[in-house]
């Protein structure tokens, strides 16, 4: 026997379009999307800093079934990813199902009920069978707790939350970080700014982005033959390839992958700080490659070679009211702080907050930090999946690529609840279990945890975020939904 489902998805970035896209293709038509924002894209409608842009080509950035044809270049500016994604979903019957301005506070099961309730902010409640949540996992940006940050006389703004109409030419600017955001940023800020100080923790590994435009003939050509779809192919397997740098596993081919990017960065970084020895020694990376983000950019080398630019390598000691001071007591003057420190990435879901079967916070159930079966679902949370949850993103690839692999399980998921094969869908402890045995196993191993500073690991060591393989075995396994993996509850039977 049938019924009709009903689902919310919490958040409207390209992973809750997805989601909305399989529960679509499942039969699901009561489809409610809660985003806080007012528009739909994610981190791409709120990341706009100057110089956003794809770090991976944009053909392997967009989904299989909805290749664009448009993009202007090799690898796209935000405001076209952006683009995409609301074309996507108003090209799918989604947009039409979003609640925009709908921060949710909490969302929690009822045992009696067997149904979700989700609490916005105002206080409005919602209720529904099925809760999916992609909120993902760079959404909260993380300000560094450094010592009078709050007595600055300036301006001071994340790089998640860029000050348009602070306009930054004749400024002093003084960014803090050197990752995968202001490895974009930095070059513009400088081409603005009067002097610009570049506060780094440690040096990244840099290299080659072989961006270029593709005009209009590209573009005409594109539409006419499916070259978007070869191309995707090829950037899948160059990425793969890729792999073994982060798995280390096996070794020896984990050996040669280090070596080929250890040698084709420190090329570039030599090449263009040619003759530049205090630069060369202040920008060396002292972490193995892939151990942090892996940053592409052909810009980032030559702009700390500008003489109104200065890379700072020793430690911020406070933040003054005229500027930013460094370990040896040295002020730095600056008028604009830019805050280019990345998000609260292990904090999965906050600050929402989710109670399970039993009264079961999310919080308890995450006291070793955030874990998930196939990063999809909990245990004590029936009817509740993740999109783009823990153990789920890839050193390499495409997060699309993630989207998309989950949105089969997620169809098998709810055509299951809707069948009448199940009222309730729960993970079973002893899978989740030994999958998260696995995962322990597996990163335990792998580039991440060698023991530099990244986003990957939580504050217990854990490596909690990644997917420790290809893309393809990810997708391998959640291809379809093994029914022995889940408890399920059939619907009472009607009187």
């Amino acid at each position: 026997m049938t019924r009709s489902l009903s689902v919310v998805i919490i958040g409207a970035g390209f992973g809750g379009i997805a989601a909305a896209i399989a529960a679509r293709e499942a039969g699901v038509e009561d489809i409610t999307l809660l985003e806080r924002a007012d528009r739909v894209g994610g981190v791409w409608h709120h990341n706009t800093y100057p110089g956003i842009a794809c770090d991976v080509p944009s053909h392997l950035y967009e989904f299989s079934f909805a290749p664009n044809p448009d993009w202007s270049r090799r690898y796209s500016p935000g405001h076209e990813i952006r683009d995409y994604a609301e074309r996507l979903a108003r090209d799918h019957g989604v947009l039409d199902r979003v609640r925009f301005g709908a921060a949710v506070e909490h969302a929690a099961f009822d045992d009696d009920s067997r149904r979700w309730s989700v609490r916005l902010a105002g206080g409005e409640t919602l209720t529904a069978d099925v809760v999916i949540t992609a909120v993902g996992q760079l959404h909260e940006p993380a300000v560094p707790a450094l010592p009078g940050i709050e007595t600055f006389a300036g301006r001071a703004f994340h790089s998640a939350e860029w000050d348009h109409d602070h306009d930054l030419r004749g400024r002093r600017v003084a960014v803090v970080g050197t990752g995968a955001s202001a490895i974009q940023f930095v070059p513009r800020v400088a081409e603005q700014a009067a002097a610009t100080t570049v506060f780094q923790r440690s040096a990244p590994w840099v290299i080659p982005k072989a961006d270029a435009a593709l005009g209009s003939r590209s573009r005409a050509l594109y539409r006419r033959v499916p070259l978007p779809r070869v191309y995707r192919r090829l950037y899948w397997r160059l990425f793969e390839s890729l792999v073994p740098l982060f798995t280390l596993a096996p070794e020896r081919r984990g050996r040669v992958v280090a070596t080929a990017v250890r040698g084709l960065a420190n090329a570039q970084r030599h090449i263009q700080l040619r003759g530049d020895r205090a630069l060369l020694a202040a920008t060396r990376p002292t972490s193995e490659p892939g151990c942090k983000r892996l940053c592409i950019t052909s810009e980032w080398y030559p702009t700390m070679r500008r003489p109104d630019v200065e890379l700072i390598t020793e430690p911020i000691r406070e933040v003054v009211p005229e500027g930013v001071v460094g370990a040896d007591g040295t002020l730095h003057r600056a008028d604009t702080i830019i805050y280019g420190t990345g998000f609260r990435a292990s904090e999965l879901l906050a600050p929402m907050t989710l109670t399970g079967r039993g009264g079961v916070t999310l919080r308890d159930a995450w006291s070793r930090g955030a874990e998930a079966f196939l990063g999809l679902t909990i245990p004590a949370f029936p009817n509740l999946f993740l999109v783009y949850g823990p153990s789920t993103n890839h050193g390499t690839g495409s997060v699309i690529a993630t989207h998309e692999a989950q949105m089969a399980y997620l169809r098998d998921a709810l055509r299951l609840l809707s069948d009448g094969n199940a009222e309730v869908l729960e993970v079973r402890e002893v899978a989740h279990a030994r999958f998260q045995a696995e995962m322990a196993e597996r990163t335990a191993k792998s580039v991440w945890a060698t023991g530099c500073s990244n986003w990957y690991v939580n504050a217990a060591g854990r490596v909690t975020n990644n997917w420790p393989g290809p893309n393809d075995e990810y997708r391998r396994r959640t291809a379809t939904l093994n029914e022995a993996d889940y408890h399920r509850e059939l619907p009472d039977p009607v009187a």
